[in-house]
């Protein structure tokens, strides 16, 4: 597959994962269970596992097993997670911006890096064909 269309595919999964991120970061935050910073983390880790699922399945080839392939997206993701802190708590916590904008500024950026970093690494660079 070619480079922008696998790209495509893991925006449309992107979009899934989101779904389950805002749906967290939103329910935590608007029902007063977590401040947007932690509740931004917590929808990080339920859209990331909704990511592993389909990525796997969907964007990138692997001969990679789970086992392998599994704790290189761990890895990736824990980078993204810790980007995803220091973004969302610059945006909110340093700028006082709004989480909804921080999240999304923080989504875009964190997503180029895991997209880049499963292509190469996590699932070995195979395109799915």
């Amino acid at each position: 597959m070619r480079l922008h269309l696998q790209f495509s595919a893991f925006a449309v999964v992107g979009v899934a994962a989101a779904i389950v991120h805002y749906g967290l970061l939103i329910g935590l935050v608007q029902g007063g269970v977590l401040r947007p910073v932690p509740a931004a983390l917590c929808g990080y880790v339920g859209g990331g596992l909704v990511s592993y699922a389909l990525s796997r399945a969907h964007v990138f080839e692997s001969a990679r097993s789970h086992v392998e392939a599994g704790w290189r997206f761990v890895a990736v993701a824990a980078v993204g997670f810790c980007l995803t802190f220091a973004f969302m708590h610059l945006f909110v916590d340093r700028f006082g911006a709004p989480y909804l904008i921080a999240q999304v500024v923080t989504t875009g950026v964190v997503m180029i890096w895991s997209f880049l970093a499963h292509k190469f690494w996590t699932f070995g660079g195979g395109p799915l064909t």
